[in-house]
């Protein structure tokens, strides 16, 4: 592996921590050292006081999200920097790190060209760039903390650069190691159904409110703020709050919002528009909605998975009954909708029928893992589901798992501090805490 090229931004300090701006220049292709660079971007989080601490890695979820702008150390990174500094790595793609919008991948050329440079936007050239930016730093094997996708990573990084590891920690991100992605979405409806049949026992008034909502879309035109019309089953996106602990009760809160009497009859409110707007919109992450099927995918085509699963089970349409919201999955129809997905309607055609992606992980090495790890996997995930969890688990030597109902997918989010504590503790410890 060669080092990346790296060269210093801006540092700012900010009561007890300095924030440390770094920038690097990697491959395009690993494969291809001498081709094509790209940029990467990176953010160090340290104390006044520890410099020099050993480093810690995150690996955000997606694929397509950018690392936290943290406004002051909170969760888990308050609890991290107890003992490392953390550098938040804006995954290829995304953030400042080579973005890719429907802006920028025209400049790679036609709808071809354009899908053949997304294809090295994946789990195993992240973390390529990622021991390329170790080296870069003159740093010794790291810790890293990878959440949901950034936990596919992890496993990558355990797969082909485990000299690189010190320890790993993983939260909500286990995926399966092998198979198609139908097991996955096979997997996750069943839960989401459960999780929707959670949210209408807490609030009965909702279902009927929500079947009236579709309803409504199905009859009248209702423009988002962004100028484009909300759909029945683009309403049924509002899932993503049912990944979360606390956010379920924000569903509801937001549903309360949704009619107002107009002189031309009962409307969707201004109000309830502009939230959901903010909600259905992937103008900051379309890649997340290019790759995420793709995320999964190793010598197969997705097939756009996740709607043909949904078919098949016949209970997510928009007008069914009783109505259920969606959760991540990534539907075609969201490319004939979304103003920033639009431009980007062949290439994500390419990329669902691609059917030549290498593989993701090397199974060999997992099974003779020798570098810590600690995972959780939550029994009541919509997102990354238990079951599959445990599977890879068992498949990664020494590999310790905390399996608990307290958590939903945002567990990381919701209870930071708590979650890096229990995982610190099983490697350090043996024990949680």
């Amino acid at each position: 592996m060669n080092p990346a090229q790296h060269r210093l931004g801006q540092t700012h300090s900010r009561e007890e921590h300095l924030y440390r701006e770094h920038w690097f220049s990697v491959p395009l292709d690993h494969q291809k050292p001498e081709g094509e660079t790209i940029e990467v971007f990176a953010r160090e989080v340290s104390r006044h006081d520890a410099p020099e601490a050993p480093w810690i890695v995150y690996f955000q979820g997606g694929p397509g999200h950018r690392a936290d702008r943290p406004l002051a150390p909170s969760g888990w990174l308050k609890e991290a920097l107890k003992d490392y500094r953390v550098l938040l790595l804006d995954q290829r793609g995304t953030g400042l790190s080579s973005p890719i919008n429907q802006q920028t991948l025209p400049l790679r050329g036609d709808t071809q060209q354009q899908a053949n440079y997304l294809s090295f936007f994946r789990a195993d050239s992240i973390v390529a760039d990622a021991e390329a930016i170790r080296f870069a730093l003159n740093s010794e094997p790291w810790s890293i903390l990878g959440q949901s996708f950034g936990g596919f990573c992890s496993l990558s990084y355990l797969s082909f650069y485990p000299e690189g590891l010190r320890e790993v920690f993983i939260t909500a991100g286990l995926g399966p190691l092998q198979g198609h992605p139908d097991q996955v979405y096979r997997a996750t409806y069943q839960r989401t159904a459960a999780r929707n049949d959670e949210y209408f026992e807490r609030y009965p008034e909702d279902q009927p409110l929500a079947q009236r909502i579709a309803q409504h879309l199905s009859q009248v035109i209702e423009l988002l703020p962004t100028g484009e019309r909300l759909s029945a089953h683009r309403f049924q996106m509002l899932g993503s709050f049912l990944g979360g602990n606390s956010r379920i009760d924000g569903l509801h809160y937001l549903l309360e919002d949704a009619f107002v009497e107009t002189p031309a009859g009962l409307r969707l409110s201004d109000a309830f528009l502009a939230q959901v707007s903010s909600i259905v919109s992937y103008a900051q992450n379309p890649l997340y909605a290019v790759l995420h099927e793709a995320c999964y995918g190793q010598g197969a085509a997705s097939n756009w998975s996740a709607a043909r699963i949904a078919a098949e089970r016949g209970d997510f349409a928009p007008d069914s009954i009783p109505f259920r919201f969606t959760g991540e999955a990534i539907m075609p129809w969201y490319f004939d909708e979304d103003p920033a997905l639009q431009p980007l309607q062949e290439v994500a055609e390419l990329i669902a029928q691609k059917d030549d992606w290498p593989d993701l992980y090397d199974l060999d090495q997992l099974a003779h893992n020798q570098v810590p790890v600690a995972a959780t996997a939550y029994f009541d995930d919509i997102y990354v589901d238990h079951g599959l969890a445990v599977q890879t688990a068992r498949a990664v030597q020494g590999l310790q798992l905390w399996e608990t109902g307290e958590y939903h997918h945002d567990g990381l989010r919701a209870d930071g501090e708590k979650i890096f504590a229990t995982l610190r503790g099983l490697l350090r410890n043996g024990s949680p805490g």
